[in-house]
């Protein structure tokens, strides 16, 4: 067998096609001492399991060693230079791991494992470095490929690069002292504010009575059918959260561009009508209230991204920036079904959803900010007849029960006025009326609340208008049940014109 010692080399080119060569990443005196120490003490192998795998080994002989004393640890039996032997040999790998003579070797050359975590780190740098090397010459090898797709190639570079990264990224246990004191710091935070709010506040009364306001690490999604709002929805909040608060809000649109979304920013701010906002004809006094207004728009924390197709990797990357440079407080995409999962293949578009779902939850919580995700209904709402049957279920929600596993929040919003229907079942007055349903609420109650909107204006409102009242009040809401049914396959519905949907 070759001596594992030798130096391999990795080849790259310069812009001059110059091979230039370099020696791959390693610590071979570290991987001596790290193995050696896990021979030496009982207690060594837990302190490093978390750190290395088998895989972050440069010398195969190591990798062989470190396999046999992670089955004796998980089989619950001592580990030392006479088991670790013993293990190589039912394993048939003895003379794979340099023989015992190497074996006994490595556990003579350390006297005890004080530093067994540190060397670990490093060891572990080093794999990933390699591993970069490796996944960056592949990139390079496709990349000189004409035949290459390359929009294909840089998803899969970005995913591939978003996989390492996870992989290397460790969390260690919280002592509940800790995180006891966060917890409490939290509650003395929301004790002290004015309305009660113990997260981010919406603006909208009701609402926030039943949240508490949106809560950090949170995933709501906020859906609906087509034509119901959702955009003007998220507008309106977001008007009040950095417009009315000064509190930074980032808006991902796939579908709109930036500058439809700020057209109704600007018809919401100053509540003139989008159509004249379209064709330029305001009144005298519309251009005074149009000056007068927008200085309230242009120094409010909204940042904007119109990307469109999305992956899930560009807007980890991108939201890790607007946290670090603009500390946004909340995240809202607009729409989840038009995001991608680039660079992964699945076999369904339900898979894919899954992942998206699932990343954008471990978004919110690495970042400790809510993120709200608008998405599609299915169509069953429209095979449904009556007040109770137009109304969304949790069962409506399209292409994957994990979306509804996922979230912390389910909210839809509904309508009835757009499918011609005026009164509830009590003969309430629903002209202009919009209820945003709480089918889920992982930590609090569910419920319905009732705001008002104007169609021209693409504006949600609390009814009657203002602001929530000091200390806050308790909110008149109807109380319903979580609909369990499982979630249908259904293939994706078509936007509907803008000349259906809410300006």
């Amino acid at each position: 067998m070759a001596d594992s010692r030798t130096r391999q080399r990795s080849s790259r080119t310069n812009t001059d096609g110059i091979v230039l060569n370099h020696l791959q990443p390693q610590a071979l005196e570290l991987e001596e001492a790290v193995i050696g120490a896990l021979m030496i003490e009982q207690d060594a192998f837990p302190k490093v399991s978390d750190i290395v795998k088998k895989e972050s080994f440069y010398d195969h002989r190591h990798q062989v060693i470190y396999e046999a004393v992670a089955n004796l640890s998980l089989n619950q039996r001592p580990i030392d230079i006479l088991t670790v032997t013993e293990q190589l040999k039912s394993n048939g790998t003895l003379d794979e791991a340099g023989g015992a003579l190497y074996v006994t070797q490595l556990a003579g050359k350390v006297t005890s494992s004080a530093h067994i975590e540190y060397h670990a780190r490093i060891i572990a740098q080093k794999a990933m470095a390699r591993e970069l090397i490796t996944f960056t010459s592949e990139i390079q090898t496709q990349a000189f490929d004409d035949t290459t797709d390359i929009s294909e190639l840089l998803g899969e570079a970005e995913n591939k690069l978003f996989q390492i990264a996870h992989r290397n990224v460790k969390k260690d246990f919280a002592c509940i002292d800790t995180v006891l004191q966060e917890s409490v710091n939290r509650i003395r935070t929301a004790a002290q504010r004015a309305e009660g709010m113990s997260g981010l506040a919406s603006g909208f009364r009701d609402l926030d009575n039943i949240t508490s306001g949106w809560q950090k690490s949170d995933l709501i999604i906020l859906a609906a059918r087509p034509a119901m709002g959702k955009t003007a929805f998220a507008l309106s909040m977001a008007k009040n959260i950095a417009v009315n608060n000064q509190q930074p809000v980032a808006l991902f649109s796939l579908e709109m561009s930036n500058v439809q979304l700020v057209n109704r920013l600007i018809s919401s701010v100053c509540e003139i009508s989008g159509s004249k906002l379209r064709d330029g004809r305001l009144a005298p006094y519309e251009w005074s209230i149009l000056d007068s207004k927008i200085n309230a728009l242009q120094s409010a924390p909204i940042y904007l991204d119109d990307t469109p197709s999305l992956s899930i990797t560009e807007f980890r990357t991108k939201a890790i920036r607007l946290k670090q440079e603009h500390q946004v407080e909340l995240i809202i995409i607009d729409y989840l079904q038009l995001m991608n999962a680039s660079g992964i293949r699945f076999g369904n578009r339900q898979e894919e959803i899954s992942t998206i779902s699932r990343n954008l939850k471990g978004i919110a919580k690495e970042l400790d900010i809510p993120i709200i995700a608008l998405s599609q209904l299915n169509r069953g709402v429209e095979g449904r007849e009556g007040y109770e049957g137009k109304r969304p279920q949790l069962s409506d929600l399209r292409e994957s029960g994990a979306i509804e596993q996922d979230a912390d929040i389910v909210c839809f919003i509904h309508r009835p006025e757009y499918y011609k229907i005026y009164e509830d079942n009590n003969h309430n007055d629903l002209h202009g009326i919009a209820e945003i349903i709480i089918a889920k609420h992982r930590n609090g109650g569910v419920g319905d609340v009732r705001l008002s909107f104007r169609s021209d204006l693409a504006l949600f409102d609390n009814i009657g208008g203002g602001e929530p009242a000091a200390g806050g009040r308790k909110a008149s809401v109807k109380r319903s049940k979580m609909n369990e049914e499982p979630i249908p396959d259904d293939p994706l519905d078509a936007a509907p014109s803008m000349g259906d949907a809410p300006f």
